[in-house]
């Protein structure tokens, strides 16, 4: 009884803070507010004096209506008003500090959807995007596939260093990275001064073409290919061995081999990191602005909703986005979760076994891994070299060199909030987490009930979900508070206005991390959980124990290192939280790291340098994220990006 009153607590609170925002995308997209429009008052702001001299000057409203419409919430200040004289009446108000709400008559539409797909500028960006992300996920299919084969399968010298170095990309977020590649690949970058000061080209190429694409897809390819890695690794090690040397006994080749028995095996672990590679690659942000390519679908979402009146258009692209991506999550579980086509009568054997590579063999897997880590890095050291530029311009590589940039990065007023903001979004959103996560992965292994596989794939479910969805969710249904309970419950009624990102996005802040990172704490939980008996706590519960003793006392302490993991994962990631950091943190004073970064880049002297000793920062942060959680769950972590 109490472990279903828990599961009907968490299934409240999936539907208030993921559900609901994601469901309010549909009337945003297709509900259009026509005229006659209805003002209502719902903050009058700090410069009251201010406001009542507009209502009085502009509006024509008496001296005693205007101070009724300021001194009470939820105060109609004019009606009947055309489109352009309501646009014009809250822009006045905003100017005097207050805010305003502008209602009209709702009618059903989709023009605004037709209208993604007539514009062909906009039917551009989906093409474009849909090419990011088909190239972005054929590109890492072929440089991870040979990766994870040669490292589970084969035995040489340096396999545990090599299966480090695959995780180095995920240090660096693609969108501070896409600095470095700025810096190297640009018209007048490093690589091409070096070959114009060796002489090899007479004038500078441009390696990015001329519309950015090709620039884009290799960014996005050198930051998720450990995604696709992970996947396919965790996915051989299951595999059982017995079938691979069936096969080779009856005379099959590798190729046929690969073709015939690994890969259908694998069929789940790929297709579940393809997923994630390809709806990352189509909604990410951060990336295409930095290079400065705007015809993809994010950016112009972005670019929409970032309009001081949001554009409808901005909608219905997030609609048409979370439609195809939310497909592509279905197909992906119907995949994943195909019964027994995929099982197999034994697992494991791979990780401590596998055959001797050779000395052939061994020479081409550690050039193949070398020369990719070393492309991978490549941005990463150039984001470093830019952060210790004291000059740089027009030579290949920094002529002076000085530290003051990461001094900058924590004094700067900017810098230094947007760090300790960061450190206090994510450390709230980890214990969010650690609770939400653990109890979930509790219930599911040790509680299991038709519920508990609702709640499993609700916790899965953002990991598959575009950032810029969720985060455009969040914008929408708690910008404005709740009229009905502001006028009759006081308190609930300043709990909903804690929930208005123009005022305050802390909360929204915390809770969209914690929905972002959620299956990393739910799966590592889950994972020690599935490794953990249960006759250990049957065992206490026969001895008198009381559930939650039995929790704290055994449960908990057997999958502390899971836990531990976990935690690193979700903190490190949500520090670097890119969408719902540029689109909720609308005021400097709680801007995270990611929209410093992002504002600093447009500084024209000293930005760049400061934002890239912020990537820095983040970086080594990261590095040591990874490094503790890779040698706790192992081969393992591959299971936590799982779809």
């Amino acid at each position: 009884m109490r472990s279903r009153l828990l599961k009907i607590v968490l299934l409240a609170v999936f539907a208030v803070f993921l559900l609901y925002p994601i469901g309010y995308v549909f009337p945003s997209a297709l509900l259009e507010r026509e005229a006659p429009y209805q003002a209502i008052l719902m903050d009058a702001g700090p410069r009251q004096t201010e406001l009542l001299n507009v209502l009085a000057s502009d509006f024509g409203v008496g001296p005693f209506d205007a101070m009724k419409i300021v001194a009470r919430p939820q105060s109609v200040v004019a009606e009947n008003l055309s489109l352009d004289d309501a646009i014009s009446l809250q822009q006045a108000i905003r100017k005097a500090g207050g805010t305003v709400r502008l209602v009209g008559t709702v009618s059903p539409t989709l023009f605004y959807v037709g209208q993604v797909f007539a514009s062909p500028f906009l039917w551009e960006c989906l093409a474009a995007s849909f090419a990011v992300a088909v190239g972005s996920t054929l590109l890492t299919t072929l440089v991870s596939l040979p990766l994870a084969i040669w490292l589970t399968r084969f035995r040489f010298p340096g396999r545990g260093l090599l299966s480090v170095l695959m995780l180095v990309p995920l240090v660096l977020p693609p969108f501070v990275g896409a600095i470095g590649f700025r810096q190297i690949f640009s018209r007048f970058g490093t690589l091409n001064l070096w070959l114009m000061n060796a002489g090899i080209i007479d004038g500078p190429i441009d390696w990015l073409g001329g519309s950015g694409l090709w620039g884009l897809i290799v960014m996005e390819v050198l930051h998720l290919y450990p995604i696709m890695y992970l996947n396919v690794s965790a996915a051989l090690a299951n595999v059982d061995p017995s079938l691979e040397d069936a096969a080779r006994n009856l005379g099959s080749s590798e190729w046929t081999l690969f073709r015939r028995v690994t890969f259908p095996l694998v069929l789940p672990g790929y297709f579940a990191g393809a997923a994630i590679v390809f709806v990352w690659a189509f909604t990410d942000l951060g990336t295409p602005i930095v290079l400065g390519y705007r015809r993809v679908v994010a950016y112009q979402i972005f670019e929409r909703l970032s309009e001081a009146e949001s554009n409808p258009l901005g909608h219905a692209l997030v609609l048409v986005t979370l439609i195809f991506t939310s497909g592509l999550y279905l197909l992906a579980r119907r995949f994943t979760a195909s019964g027994d086509r995929f099982a197999m009568v034994s697992k494991g054997g791979t990780g401590t076994s596998g055959r001797p590579a050779g000395p052939l063999r061994t020479a081409v897997i550690v050039i193949y891994g070398g020369l990719l880590t070393a492309i991978a890095v490549l941005p990463h050291l150039s984001v470093v070299l830019t952060s210790v530029a004291a000059k740089w311009s027009f030579t290949p590589l920094p002529t002076e060199y000085t530290a003051d940039y990461f001094s900058l990065a924590l004094t700067h007023k900017l810098a230094g909030l947007s760090i300790r903001n960061s450190l206090l979004y994510s450390s709230a959103s980890t214990l969010l987490d650690i609770v939400l996560g653990v109890t979930i992965a509790y219930l599911v292994a040790r509680r299991p009930s038709w519920l508990s596989r609702v709640l499993d794939t609700l916790a899965m479910l953002p990991l598959a979900l575009p950032g810029l969805v969720l985060a455009f969710g969040y914008l929408t249904c708690y910008q404005q508070p709740v009229g009905w309970l502001s006028t009759n419950v006081p308190f609930l009624g300043g709990l909903a206005a804690s929930f208005d990102p123009q005022k305050s996005p802390l909360l929204l802040l915390v809770i969209a991390y914690a929905m972002r990172r959620l299956p990393y704490m739910s799966r590592a939980a889950l994972a020690g959980l599935q490794q953990t008996s249960a006759t250990f706590e049957e065992a206490a519960e026969n001895l008198g124990a009381t559930p939650w003793r039995v929790l704290r006392k055994i449960t908990l302490p057997l999958i502390a290192a899971n836990i531990v993991a976990g935690s690193i994962l979700t903190f490190s990631f949500a520090v670097l939280e890119v969408s719902d950091s540029l689109m909720l943190a609308q005021r400097e004073n709680f801007f995270p790291i990611t929209k410093a970064i992002y504002v600093l880049l447009g500084r024209p002297d000293d930005g760049p340098y400061i934002a890239s000793a912020m990537g820095v920062l983040g970086m080594l942060l990261l590095t040591a994220a990874l490094a503790t959680a890779a040698a706790v769950l192992g081969r393992r972590m591959g299971e936590l990006f799982r779809a």
